[in-house]
């Protein structure tokens, strides 16, 4: 059984993921609530998932569900445990926070449970007789913490390394292309975001800018 991965973005969708791990692409569905939480995330990236497996006679086809904390996972097999919801409905269902969710459970909120995807007043009356009274520690979770955003210099690190080693730009000219650029657009955040901007503006003078040629 499968508890946990980590590995390599192939290809995000909508609420699903295809995750490499030891050469092996695995189908991930997502919540949407935590799939929020991964929006920064593209193919390519690093992740590493708490997972769900369900395999049943009546559903032979392994559905592997994923979560970016293990606490999160931990919720939505209690949510499952509830009549009329199982695995699938479930993930659709997750469209709130799990602590909002929780919260609504344990205030009785039927109007706020019934607002989930999928999920009508009477499904929420079966939540709320089914889970109340055992949502309390989930009530207090905390949303996942975002990476950091990469400092501007570091960014101008990793580019002007290659320009220098591999490109054969000069450092001084390297140096002025790159402030250049964050002159010309802020909010740059990736090494390739700068690269493209930093040969935009090559592009739009005309100039090779102090590139050594053999």
């Amino acid at each position: 059984m499968i508890g946990y991965i980590q590995g390599k973005i192939l290809k995000k969708e909508d609420d699903r993921l295809l995750v490499l791990a030891n050469q092996v692409g695995f189908e991930i569905l997502v919540p949407a609530v935590v799939m929020e939480a991964l929006a920064d995330r593209k193919a390519g990236d690093e992740l590493a998932l708490y997972v769900y497996y369900q395999q049943t006679e009546r559903q032979p086809k392994p559905v592997l569900i994923g979560f970016t904390q293990e606490i999160e996972k931990e919720f939505f097999q209690s949510f499952i445990t509830v009549e009329d919801i199982g695995p699938l409905k479930a993930v659709k269902a997750m469209t709130r926070p799990v602590s909002e969710i929780a919260r609504a459970i344990e205030a009785r909120d039927l109007e706020a449970l019934a607002r989930l995807k999928g999920i009508g007043k009477r499904t929420a009356q079966k939540i709320i007789a089914t889970l109340e009274g055992r949502m309390g520690k989930f009530a207090l979770i905390r949303p996942s913490p975002k990476p950091p955003a990469p400092e501007a210099g570091d960014i101008a690190q990793q580019v002007l390394e290659v320009m220098v080693s591999q490109l054969g730009h000069r450092v001084a000219d390297a140096k002025r292309m790159i402030a250049e650029a964050f002159k010309r657009r802020g909010g740059i955040a990736t090494p390739e975001e700068l690269f493209e901007e930093v040969y935009r503006g090559e592009q739009v003078d005309g100039t090779p800018s102090g590139k050594v040629h053999e």
